[in-house]
């Protein structure tokens, strides 16, 4: 399987476009401080983002379900990755972030139980001029680029 070109490996900053539940209310919940944490997971072999996402990444904010224009960015300040978990393991790991990720029940039913999880704590979420970006087939709720101007409209 060939890398998308925007594609970043694990070396260096890197700029992300994060897409969130619209369904969830997501993104008005970290406006509001009722959410200060988003999650991943992966049903396979690694860790979601294969270690990709790092503190002082800058994340930019799409929803699902919208009209597709990036409103809000935000940095990361942690992140935890679990290893290869039982289901068990993995829906205690949901609980134990489950105030600072502020899930809804879909959400919960999504991620509880997948062998991999990793969450991000958000911070310094702003406001930024809103753009649209090039949404090719097939992509990701999380895209990984070294420059967000390089899927922009």
């Amino acid at each position: 399987m060939t890398k998308a070109e925007w594609y970043v490996g694990k070396e260096g900053k890197a700029e992300h476009l994060v897409y969130l539940n619209k369904e969830g209310k997501e993104l008005n919940k970290l406006l509001d401080g009722e959410k200060t944490m988003i999650i991943r997971g992966a049903a396979g072999k690694k860790s979601p983002l294969g270690g990709r996402a790092k503190v002082d990444d800058t994340l930019y904010f799409v929803e699902t379900g919208g009209d597709m224009s990036v409103t809000h960015k935000a940095r990361i300040s942690k992140v935890i990755e679990s290893e290869k978990m039982t289901k068990e393991e993995s829906i205690d790991f949901v609980k134990k972030y489950e105030k600072e990720l502020n899930l809804s029940k879909k959400q919960y039913e999504r991620w509880a139980g997948k062998k991999y999880l990793a969450v991000y704590e958000v911070s310094d979420i702003e406001a930024i001029e809103p753009f649209t970006y090039n949404r090719e087939k097939n992509m990701d709720d999380w895209i990984i680029t070294e420059d967000i101007n390089t899927i922009k409209l």
